[in-house]
Order: structure tokens, then C-alpha cells, then sequence
């Protein structure tokens, strides 16, 4: 299978907001929509699936044209709603999780806590459910390219 950087990949990238080890960086870098995933591990960055696997949950890589590598089942939490922009949990989560992690890690040390959890963060339904919390730590005006990127 080939994966190509997401959008969200590219800014992580660029700004390090999802916290990648040296060898995932070198990893994601090879990912350039040539080379297969095989090849990639074959290339001796010390990568395993498992790190590959991560990069695609996160939504930092996908299949070229931003087909996903496996389909949601019909009757999944990541494919239902959709609001008004027409986009899924899935890819709200996407396009939150960078700026929710690049908010609380903006915050230094008393933002630890709340940055573990940011990174522990499974889903959308996560993301939601720790807004309020990154609302408060940072100001709404701060938050709210976060609050876009959940609720549009």
C-alpha cells in the first residue's frame, strides 16, 4: 500500500504540533506517495507498522486521494455525524487534534497534564470532551480554531 501526507501531516510537519519520535519523523518523511509502506520499512529507519499504523489513525497519512486504508463499518461512531460542513467525526478529529495539541502545548508546564490527555486522545468524542478544559486554560479567543475545527 502507498500513503502520501495528509494536509494535516504537512502542517505537522512544518510545525511539530503532534509529537513524532526522531525515528517516525525520518519514517513520515519517506512517505512521499512513491514508495510503498514495505518500502518504507525495508529502508531502515527502525520503523515498525505499529508507528505506521499511528501516523494513519492520527491522520497524518492516508492513501493517495484521501481513500481510507480501511473502510468504517456502516454502524461506526467515526462515520456518523456529519454536520453542516459535511464532515465526519473522523475527519473533525483530524483537523482538531493538531491545533488542540499545539494549544496545550503552548501552555509549558501547567499544561502537561492537559496535553497528555490531548495526545491520549482516541477520537472526536475525546477532543469534545476535552475542549471546555483547553477553552479555560487558553482564552476562547485562542480556542477558537479549535472550536472550529470540532464544531463546523
Amino acid at each position: 500500500m502507498i500513503l502520501v501526507k495528509t494536509e494535516a501531516g504537512q502542517q505537522v510537519l512544518k510545525d511539530r504540533s503532534v509529537p513524532l519520535s526522531p525515528r517516525q519523523r525520518t519514517a513520515f518523511i519517506l512517505f512521499d506517495g512513491k514508495r510503498s509502506v514495505d518500502d518504507v520499512i525495508a529502508a531502515g529507519a527502525g520503523i515498525a507498522r505499529e508507528d505506521i499504523d499511528q501516523m494513519v489513525s492520527l491522520g497524518l497519512l492516508s492513501p493517495p486521494g484521501g481513500a481510507a486504508a480501511e473502510a468504517p463499518a456502516a454502524d461506526s461512531a467515526e462515520a456518523a455525524p456529519k454536520a453542516s460542513s459535511g464532515r465526519s467525526s473522523q475527519q473533525r478529529y483530524t483537523d482538531a487534534y493538531p491545533i488542540a495539541t499545539r494549544l496545550t502545548a503552548s501552555l509549558g508546564l501547567k499544561g502537561v497534564r492537559l496535553n497528555l490527555q490531548v495526545e491520549g486522545a482516541g477520537g472526536y468524542e475525546d477532543l469534545v470532551a476535552l475542549a471546555p478544559k483547553i477553552r479555560a486554560a487558553v482564552g476562547p479567543e485562542k480556542a477558537e480554531p479549535l472550536d472550529r475545527a470540532l464544531y463546523d
